[in-house]
């Protein structure tokens, strides 16, 4: 990136609420139903139908808003935002304009050991379009498919500050948003099922500049991988567009997966292109200051109150802190195992390490884990009694995640209990002093290598399953009185 320039990133992210129904019907709002089949005349826009407002959705917004720092308004009101697009059965959206529901927000991200406040402009209800289903890439498709189950599903579209300056900056802060959303029950925020969906919205000025340069929307980012790497190629693609000579545009642009690159789709409205106007068949929403006292009473442990407590309760590092509060169940997990087994670290980093990496590699859920709390504990402390090395263990936890067994049954099946008698190794530890004596010779002169030959030729002798701490010990006693 050219150093001459700052890049200036803001986030409009999309995220579903998590009701049972749509926010002016009664539809399901269930994920992957047959195309159509989760409409009804109110969300498939028929002439005449009129709206009722689902009080779950705005009990949720709140919620959300509460947990993101938000003020939340005595009064709000729906508008109608005016355009034509296929998926957009009645020719507007019911969506807030000017009186949202939250405004005045931030949340806190923590990038390498910096933190940051990132403002939140606004967080306003309003209803999904449905879905064009394309046959092929969006930008050659010969044509589209239109699936209006997703229509009406309610939203809530949260508007960050252009406070951002990176694409590592926007992905920590979407990151965090998707935490304390999940946190707070507002949102499933399955990214992968539309649930949690983002438009970034980039500029570049030159360095020490105040005024913003003209910026770019990038649509539907489904992915955080994508979110960073299309901030980072649009960024660039603008600067060497200035340096070119070349004026940027303001326009909507779309993320080319397959070729890492952003493509221009059509120019970028404003909001009087809209044609923002009250929507006359839903009266202003009055909400109750005792209501939302409730509601604020009621919200859960949120992600930086749970990683307080993770470093406080139990000595744990930020960063652990950090990776452990990313989802409530991942949390969850590792509490459970705390009520069962009193060594934190060593559960976080199991939980990090070997467990992370089994769930990403076959994308699954903690949830969905065959390994309980109960399963992982008994595995450690099968470590602690010496009965298994650290090393075993890896190749025991790999058993117990494809097929759920438990670890003492694993251990037995395989044979995998590790040799700690000392008078066994002792005859294997002779045996092989006695015929490498060059390499004893070695050890003597201070060449350090010597040593892990020794302890690799006891390791191998014994198909891994000596104990390394008692072959150490016992091998330095040897070499030391031979």
């Amino acid at each position: 990136m050219n150093s001459n320039y700052e890049t200036v990133i803001g986030l409009e992210v999309h995220a579903e609420l998590k009701t049972a129904t749509k926010i002016f019907c009664s539809c399901s709002t269930a994920f992957g139903a047959e195309p159509n089949t989760q409409v009804c005349p109110i969300c498939s826009g028929f002439p005449g139908m009129l709206p009722v407002l689902n009080k779950k959705a705005v009990e949720i917004a709140i919620k959300a808003g509460l947990a993101l720092n938000c003020e939340i308004a005595a009064l709000c009101k729906f508008d109608r935002k005016n355009y034509f697009y296929p998926d957009l059965p009645k020719a507007y959206q019911i969506s807030q304009y000017d009186l949202p529901i939250c405004k005045n927000g931030y949340l806190e991200i923590d990038l390498e050991g910096e933190k940051k406040r990132v403002g939140i402009t606004r967080a306003h209800m309003e209803e999904d379009a449905g879905k064009l289903v394309h046959q092929g890439n969006i930008t050659s498709t010969p044509f589209s498919l239109v699936d209006l189950n997703r229509s009406g599903t309610p939203l809530l579209e949260i508007v960050s500050e252009p406070d951002m300056r990176s694409a590592q900056e926007a992905r920590a802060y979407l990151e965090k948003l998707r935490s304390i959303l999940l946190f707070a029950g507002a949102s499933d925020c399955k990214m992968q099922e539309g649930s949690l969906r983002c438009d970034a919205n980039v500029s570049v000025r030159p360095w020490g500049q105040k005024e913003l340069g003209i910026r770019t929307e990038i649509k539907n980012l489904n992915s955080f991988r994508a979110l960073e790497r299309a901030i980072e190629y649009e960024a660039q693609r603008q600067i060497e567009a200035i340096e070119d000579g070349e004026a940027i545009i303001q326009e909507t642009r779309t993320w080319d997966e397959e070729k890492q690159i952003t493509r221009g789709m059509r120019s970028k409205e404003e909001a009087h292109d809209y044609r923002y106007f009250p929507d006359p068949d839903l009266p202003p929403l009055k909400i109750e200051r005792e209501w939302v006292e409730q509601l604020k009473a009621d919200l859960p442990e949120l992600p930086d109150q749970a990683q307080q407590r993770l470093m406080e309760q139990y000595g744990l590092p930020p960063y652990d802190a950090a990776i452990l509060t990313l989802t409530p169940e991942f949390l969850e997990y590792f509490d459970q195992c705390l009520s069962l087994y009193n060594d934190a670290k060593q559960v976080s980093n199991w939980m990090m390490g070997e467990l992370s990496k089994y769930l990403n590699q076959y994308d699954i859920e903690i949830h969905d884990c065959k390994i309980k709390p109960v399963a992982l504990t008994r595995l450690l402390t099968l470590i602690d009694e010496g009965t298994i090395s650290g090393k075993m263990a890896k190749d025991v936890f790999a058993e117990m995640f494809a097929t759920g067994k438990e670890p003492d049954v694993v251990v037995k099946e395989k044979g995998m209990v590790q040799i700690s008698d000392e008078s066994t190794l002792l005859k294997m530890i002779d045996g092989i002093i006695e015929a490498n004596p060059g390499v004893v010779e070695d050890y003597r002169k201070g060449k350090e290598k010597a040593f892990g030959f020794f302890v690799g030729q006891v390791m191998k002798a014994t198909k891994g399953q000596a104990n390394p701490a008692v072959v150490n010990s016992l091998l330095k006693e040897r070499l030391k009185s031979e």
